[in-house]
Formats: C-alpha cells, sequence, structure tokens
C-alpha cells in the first residue's frame, strides 16, 4: 500500500469554492451584473465570467487583491483566504501522476475531499472496495493488456483507496447488487479473498455496506451505477458522478436532488447492514466450498 504523503484536499474543490466566493462578494458589493464589475476593474467581461465559473485554475495574486479591493474586502484573513484557495487550486493531486490511467476523469480530485461519498453499484465491487487482485481480474476482463498497463491501473486504484485509511475518513455508504457479489473472476480465491475483504472493511465505522438481492425486483436504479458526493464545507455543492463507455458526467443542482431520491429508495429496497454481513458470508462459504 502506499505510504508517501497524501493530498488533503482537492484542487478542483477549491476552484469551485474560489468561485463562489467571488461570485458571492462582487453580489455582496452590489455588482449585479459582471460586466459592470469587469468595466470598474478595467478588466473584460470574460475574463471575470471565466474566474466565476471556475474556468481558470491560475488566477494571479494581484488579481485576487483587485478583486479584494473592488468588493470591499479589507480582513487580512479573508482576503488571505481566498489568496490560499486560489494556490490550493493551481496545485496537482497526487492522480495527476496517474495521467496515463485516470485522462479527463475527476472522480480521484472530487473524493479526496468528500466527506461523505454514496454509491450504487451493479456489476462489480466498487472500486474503492476492491482488492489489487479483484481490481486486476476486472481491468483484465477477457481482453490483452500489457502487464505494466495493468499494473498501472491496480496501483491507481490502490491509490484512490486510501482516501478510506486517512485521518477523519469520508463515511462511505455502499449498495452492491448481488449480480456483483455473484461474478466469478477466472482466477481461482480472487473472489474469495474479495469477500473477505468486504467483510473486514464492513466493521469500520465509516463505512456502510447494503446488498440489493435479486429478490428485491426491479428498483429505483435500473438506470445504472453513480456516486453521490457531499463536502464538509457548506459553499462547496454535492456531486453526482456517472460514467459511461466513453467518459463520465457530473451532475449539480436539482440532479444531485434526484440521485439522493433514488439512492434513499435503493437502501430501502436493499438488505440492512447486518443481513448484508451475513448474506456476504453465505457467499462466502459457497466460494469455499467450490474449487472452481
Amino acid at each position: 500500500m502506499p505510504t508517501r504523503p497524501r493530498t488533503v484536499h482537492s484542487p478542483t474543490v477549491r476552484l469551485r469554492r474560489l468561485a463562489a466566493e467571488m461570485r458571492r462578494a462582487r453580489l455582496n458589493a452590489n455588482y449585479n451584473q459582471i460586466g459592470d464589475a469587469a468595466r470598474a476593474l478595467g478588466w473584460s467581461g470574460p475574463k471575470l465570467s471565466r474566474i466565476e465559473d471556475g474556468k481558470t485554475r491560475f488566477i494571479k495574486p494581484e488579481d485576487i487583491d483587485h478583486l479584494c479591493d473592488l468588493y470591499g474586502i479589507k480582513d487580512r484573513e479573508a482576503r488571505e483566504a481566498l489568496h490560499a484557495l486560489a494556490r490550493q487550486a493551481r496545485e496537482r493531486g497526487w492522480w495527476s501522476e496517474y495521467k496515463d490511467v485516470f485522462g479527463d476523469n475527476v472522480l480521484p480530485d472530487f473524493e479526496v475531499e468528500a466527506s461523505m461519498i454514496r454509491a450504487y453499484e451493479a456489476l462489480v465491487i466498487p472500486g474503492l472496495l476492491q482488492t489489487a487482485e479483484y481490481t486486476e481480474a476486472v481491468f483484465r476482463g477477457g481482453q490483452a493488456h500489457p502487464d505494466d498497463v495493468v499494473e498501472r491501473h491496480v496501483s491507481a486504484r490502490l491509490e484512490r483507496q486510501q482516501i478510506l485509511n486517512r485521518h477523519r475518513p469520508p463515511h462511505f455508504s455502499a449498495v452492491i447488487d448481488e449480480a456483483a457479489l455473484r461474478r466469478r473472476v477466472r482466477e481461482p480465491g480472487v473472489m474469495r479473498d474479495q469477500l473477505q475483504h468486504l467483510l473486514n472493511m464492513a466493521t469500520r465505522h465509516n463505512i456502510d455496506l447494503q446488498v440489493l438481492p435479486f429478490s428485491a425486483g426491479p428498483h429505483a436504479a435500473t438506470t445504472g451505477p453513480f456516486v453521490i458526493m457531499d463536502f464538509p464545507a457548506e459553499i462547496d455543492p454535492s456531486i453526482v458522478y456517472t460514467e459511461t463507455a466513453t467518459g463520465h458526467v457530473i451532475s449539480e443542482g436539482e440532479g444531485v436532488a434526484q440521485y439522493v431520491t433514488i439512492f434513499g429508495h435503493v437502501q430501502a429496497a436493499a438488505l440492512r447492514a447486518s443481513e448484508s454481513v451475513g448474506f456476504i458470508r453465505q457467499l462466502l462459504t459457497q466460494e469455499s466450498d467450490d474449487p472452481q
């Protein structure tokens, strides 16, 4: 397992927070239109719009000072807090070292600062709960990949999982479809170890696991897997992450509320935590009895 220091904040979350703070400061200063504030600064409207939309990651310190002066932000700590957000937004998280694996996928960027993560998974064990051997088997998935590529994906997945081991980890609530638990991998013993790992993780105070059995029938999440992430600062909006065959989608606002409702329905349809542990133990016994 990786042991080097971890990034404790998300550059993207900090950028979004800076954008929200700048927007709020403008409105509090009675500049209701971006164009009015931009003209007062001698800037173009698009420049200020990019800052408030979180589209500009590299914001000059003097630009922060000009905005603070215009909006009447005189408190030294408040100004320094904005400068700190700008600096943190420019930082590179550990996932930047795995650009070949993640590409433009922002999931690990958001995960690192989430205070609560709620996930529904239908076909495979959630990534944060996978063993290295299971991750390798899933990634290979019948396709021919060079060993070095497989190793990179496994290493990146283990790095992601470190958020569950840190001081004050996020609360992780996962609903796993029975199909994911019963889908075998080719290598003998891998699924047994994976099921045992789930039982071990279920004992942690910050992890809730529920199994959605086949007997539950059709349910609210038949459209597919998703992840809801909440953040500790009230100004940071919750998001929903969904993955597709060609990329990913980040949803905010009303879309999040809809997924929260769906997750609630799925939780209600799933087995309770204690029942889920018993269910996984039964599967583990079956795996142990079957040499594959």
